[in-house]
């Protein structure tokens, strides 16, 4: 069952308000470090039996939680959309969709993954049998963000468990519907005591559990926070896995699918107001067809429609107040250096948290909006000479998390995607990588450490266990004491090691016993 341990005394509260329409949706209670270690014990306690429980018996559970979001589906789309303001369409397609996916994915290969295999040994170790294992870590701390609340949660969350260990979640305070969300899915889908729990609570909450006696931490969120968990987490030192932020080179070529390529510019630089690590926010268009394509891209961005949930619109308000004066701050900046709107770039006036989609041309490298993440609803254009200009921009910059090519020619945009410095790069498409099972996830530079999705999510939150068996027919190996006299044998042996003559050495190494 999943809880939200808040001891009794604790009276610290934060709040919460709509960013569809500025009311104050309620208070929530901050987790203090006492209730942090409690959630830690019970989670420690829990461990052993979780980690037992058969693999298949683990995957049950899981399915469950497909289960459940299919049974209330439009429960769970509408609590997403109050507590972020998403449309509830983007709740379905960005935060719910991807769970079966994920759960079929686990299902297929978590056994094959997480079964003991056997390993070749060179012929030098004869009468031996290697075998490579995992083993889960223990207590998994997952602190979560604000802009997907609800994924970015609960799967790092079904991942541990299904490697057999226990979590506790920290999720946003921007988002406290979603944790509390959360914690009914899990108790709805009727997990033991303490294997997974949901502490509320602010940046303090989040500190103390990176602080506390966890095994690992898997953070999502900024770089300066990032930071500060992989130095608490040295302390110990434990594993981090640190999912951070991103700056999409969107590189489109001279034979780029123009149509295409405009849609795929404005939904993925729009969706979910701009809010996501992986959302366009560098567009690289090579001069031969820079005017045909900012033409396209800009009758796609006028279609947009802007609104609250309740009128089934392409794009909410932003979800955090902060982020959009961060937004305001970097279109300003722009400008100031010589840089024009094409479209938009006006926070929205009324209740909420609205601002205009926005697209900006002339860019340069010296702007923050093409040097920080901007993380709203802004598509910055920059005119390039080449494709191999876009690759060296897009190479030359603090963040590789996510890339896409536009060209007609996928073998040449495949060898140019082996050449982009980022985790995942996608041609003639956009964000699509993201939500596939099958790939790993992640970033490279300040974008972040680490993998997850795919087999390599799956071992990431396990640790690799070597075993070496002998048969036992020998009374003692050739490399055992006493040493007199092995020398000119074990030199003999080396030296036919490195000729490739194996019988040779073997040889050697057996006259030497």
């Amino acid at each position: 069952m999943a809880t939200s341990p808040i001891s009794e005394a604790n009276t610290s509260m934060f709040e919460k308000f709509s960013p569809v329409t500025g009311e104050k949706l309620g208070d929530w209670p901050i987790g203090s470090k006492a209730d942090v270690d409690k959630a830690v014990e019970r989670a420690r306690k829990a461990f052993p039996a979780w980690r037992d429980t058969p693999l298949s018996e683990r995957l049950k559970f899981m399915k469950r939680v497909g289960e459940v979001l299919a049974e209330d589906v439009d429960y769970f789309a509408t609590r997403i959309s109050e507590d972020t303001g998403k449309p509830p369409v983007d709740a379905i397609m960005t935060e719910l969709l991807v769970m079966p996916l994920f759960i079929e994915y686990f299902e297929k290969t978590a056994p094959r993954v997480l079964d003991r295999k056997r390993v070749r040994n060179p012929l030098m170790l004869p009468l031996k049998k290697s075998y490579i294992e995992h083993f889960p870590m223990g207590v998994i701390g997952v602190i979560s963000p604000w802009n997907f609340p609800f994924q970015l949660s609960v799967v790092p969350i079904m991942t541990a468990l299904v490697a057999g260990n226990t979590v506790i979640l920290k999720p946003s305070e921007i988002t406290p519907i979603t944790g509390d969300l959360i914690v009914e899915l899990f108790e709805r889908v009727g997990l033991p005591e303490g294997v997974v729990q949901v502490v509320q609570g602010d940046g303090s909450t989040g500190a103390a559990l990176t602080e506390s006696r966890i095994d690992k931490i898997f953070f999502t969120g900024s770089v300066a926070t990032g930071r500060k968990v992989m130095a608490a987490a040295a302390k110990r030192p434990i594993p981090v896995e640190l999912e951070l932020g991103g700056k999409d080179a969107f590189i489109v070529c001279h034979d780029a699918p123009l149509q295409r390529a405009a849609k795929a510019a404005a939904w993925g630089g729009l969706l979910n107001c701009g809010q996501a690590c992986t959302s366009v926010e560098r567009i690289l268009v090579v001069d031969a067809v820079y005017d045909r394509f900012v033409k396209l891209l800009l009758e796609e961005v006028k279609a947009i429609r802007v609104g609250p949930p309740s009128e089934d619109p392409d794009m909410g308000p932003m979800c955090f107040a902060k982020q959009l004066k961060i937004v305001e701050a970097h279109i300003k900046d722009a400008v100031a250096k010589g840089a024009k709107i094409s479209f938009g770039g006006n926070e929205i006036e009324g209740d909420g948290q609205y601002f205009e989609p926005t697209i900006v041309e002339g860019v340069t490298t010296e702007m923050d909006i093409y040097l920080e993440e901007t993380f709203g609803p802004v598509l910055p254009i920059m005119r390039v000479k080449s494709e191999e200009e876009a690759i060296r921009l897009a190479n030359d910059h603090q963040y590789g998390l996510n890339a896409s090519i536009w060209t007609l020619d996928v073998d040449r945009g495949l060898e140019m995607a082996s050449r982009i410095e980022a985790g995942q790069v996608t041609i003639n498409d956009i964000l699509s990588s993201v939500g596939n099972p099958v790939l790993p996830f992640g970033g490279v530079k300040n974008s972040g450490i680490g993998r997850y999705h795919g087999e390599e999510g799956i071992l990431s939150f396990t640790h690799t266990r070597a075993i070496m068996a002998d048969y036992g027919r020998l009374s003692h190996e050739p490399f055992w004491f006493p040493y007199k006299g092995k020398y000119p044998e074990m030199s003999a042996a080396l030296k036919a090691i490195v000729k490739g003559n194996i019988p040779r050495a073997l040889l050697a190494m057996i006259r030497s016993r």
